[in-house]
């Protein structure tokens, strides 16, 4: 299998990445009209965290790191790595030394749509990621990939440059060019939200604020006391 490493990809600027940072995963995957996630098979090894940085994506073959070797160096400050390989795969391509060399370099966290191992020490040395699977499976480092190239991930297409946040809900791909859109679509949300949140406090219904009690009504969802349920369910 051969391959291709692309060196200095466009990225995102870095002001919109720190933008959506200060935003949840939900947030601007609402905010971006409910895309961007991907998949509810990646999750967090830690909690509690939230990053954001422009990716270098790996395509890699599955139990074989050697293009994670290769994509280390084109890794920079702000970036985050993004991990997928040729097929399904969950030996543990990622530990403790990758994570050295990568925090060196100013690398935010990894996405690996495939297996991680050394959980405990990523989480004392504060390296974030998010995986698809925990396995101590080794690997070999054998078989061409590619660096820097679009990658899939849950049906997700990521380039390199593009944004990638995530958070305790899962991880969202940002298009680099609609970074600084999606910052300003996620800073409206989370006023409306706050604005709901203190109606909320102060009693009022969710019914009633949306509207959904029109939407209840034109379904067909109609009340009914328990007695007059009961005696309908019992029929004549």
């Amino acid at each position: 299998m051969g391959g291709v490493i692309v060196t200095n990809p466009p990225k995102a600027d870095a002001k919109d990445v720190e933008a959506l940072a200060a935003f949840g995963v939900a947030t601007v995957h609402e905010a971006m009209g409910r895309t961007g996630l991907l998949g509810t098979h990646l999750r967090p090894i830690q909690q509690d965290t939230r990053v954001a940085g422009t990716a270098v994506t790996v395509l890699s073959w599955p139990g074989d790191n050697l293009m994670i070797h290769a994509a280390v160096e084109q890794c920079g400050e702000g970036d985050l790595l993004v991990v997928t390989t040729t097929s399904p795969s969950t030996d543990g391509m990622f530990g403790e030394l990758f994570a050295t060399a990568l925090q060196r370099r100013g690398v935010r966290g990894l996405v690996i749509n495939a297996g991680i191992r050394d959980t405990a020490e990523l989480r004392a040395m504060g390296f974030p990621a998010w995986a698809a699977a925990v396995s101590a499976q080794g690997t070999v480092k054998a078989t061409g990939g590619s660096v820097n190239v679009p990658v899939v991930i849950g049906g997700q297409v990521i380039r390199p440059g593009d944004v990638i946040l995530a958070d305790d809900d899962g991880v969202v791909c940002v298009p680099r060019e609609r970074a600084r859109q999606a910052a300003e679509a996620s800073e409206v949300r989370e006023a409306k939200e706050a604005a709901s949140r203190a109606a909320f406090q102060e009693g009022q219904l969710g019914l009633d604020r949306y509207g959904l009690r029109e939407t209840l009504q034109h379904l067909g969802v109609r009340y009914a006391s328990y007695e007059e349920h009961v005696r309908e369910e019992a029929g004549p």
